[in-house]
């Protein structure tokens, strides 16, 4: 019933960049790109264990937020990544508020494990290690009207990318994700048919995965893609009652996202995104769109790592 599994929004949030932890790009070598996007995603329905349902004490749920981004290329194989989102929720109907703030700083690291060039294309493979925290104290135990999970939590993905010499490309990017307990404001709590004397929440780990199948050369990037998140453990929502943090949430999504470098002005990049829930458990059935800008500083001079219109590593 969560707005939308903030672990996920970090996904899909990611996903709606160039350089990001689950593509097969890199950033050229001391090239920062760096910007914001917005977030708006709603739901209505949303899964209570496997039921599809609505909720008239919550109507519709609004999700908003804005998110700074920035990926720096540390060499030719290395990017690193951080981003930071201040998140907004409220619900149309009933009488609980929504709430605001700081969410989670995430960082994270890309390193090109392999790169061969094979037939018609070029396959790539990358490991990427990650990490994300509560930036503000606020409370996991609100849900679906919760900014976070309020679990810190330790990420390693490989991303698999072969990318053909016309610019179309199949890209997949598979993820464990540990996570840490968090404590909530009460000495008890029930769940999963049992009862726990304590404040602290053993929180379930994540596996997720992505396919994406696009087209990317010059200015232009588009592209489908197909995301699963699967929570390894915890259990369903009880009928009539609210979510809890612990529960187990998958959410499968599809989704299309283009980017574009206008030509006028090179170093920008506008990007879009646009996602829908299919398929779920403890979940909203969400709709979400993106939209943000992107500045990229080249701190390298152009002689030394080449032209970057051309630069199959670059953003453009």
């Amino acid at each position: 019933m969560k707005k939308h599994l903030l672990i996920l929004i970090v996904l899909t949030s990611a996903a709606a960049y160039a350089q990001t932890p689950t593509d097969g790009l890199l950033m050229a070598d001391k090239d920062l790109c760096t910007g914001f996007m917005y977030q708006h995603e709603q739901w209505k329905e949303y899964w209570e264990g496997s039921l599809l349902r609505d909720n008239q004490n919550i109507g519709t749920l609004t999700t908003q937020s804005v998110m700074w981004y920035g990926v720096f290329g540390l060499n030719s194989r290395t990017n690193l990544m951080a981003s930071l989102p201040y998140v907004k929720t409220e619900a149309s109907m009933g009488t609980l508020h929504g709430m605001v703030g700081i969410q989670d700083l995430m960082l994270s690291a890309k390193y090109k494990i392999l790169e061969v060039q094979g037939g018609p294309g070029k396959f790539r493979a990358f490991g990427v290690v990650g990490f994300s925290t509560p930036l503000s104290d606020y409370t996991p135990d609100f849900l679906p009207l919760s900014i976070g999970l309020a679990s810190t939590t330790a990420t390693a993905r490989v991303n698999l990318n072969y990318k053909l010499d016309k610019g179309f490309y199949l890209n997949s990017s598979t993820a464990y994700t540990f996570r840490s307990n968090v404590k909530i404001d009460r000495p008890a709590y029930y769940t999963d048919g049992a009862y726990y004397s304590t404040d602290e929440v053993d929180m379930p780990n994540v596996f997720d995965y992505k396919i994406d199948l696009g087209y990317h050369k010059g200015p232009l990037q588009a592209e489908l893609t197909w995301i699963q998140m699967v929570t390894l453990s915890g259990g369903d929502i009880r009928r009539q009652d609210m979510p809890f943090v612990s529960n187990k949430m998958n959410n499968s999504r599809i989704g299309g996202l283009v980017m574009y470098y206008p030509p006028f002005a090179p170093n920008f990049g506008v990007r879009a995104m646009v996602t829908q829930s299919v398929a779920g458990r403890n979940s909203g059935k969400a709709t979400g769109v993106m939209a943000g800008l992107l500045y990229t500083f080249h701190f390298k001079k152009k002689a030394d790592k080449g032209d970057a219109k051309t630069n199959p590593e670059g953003t453009k």
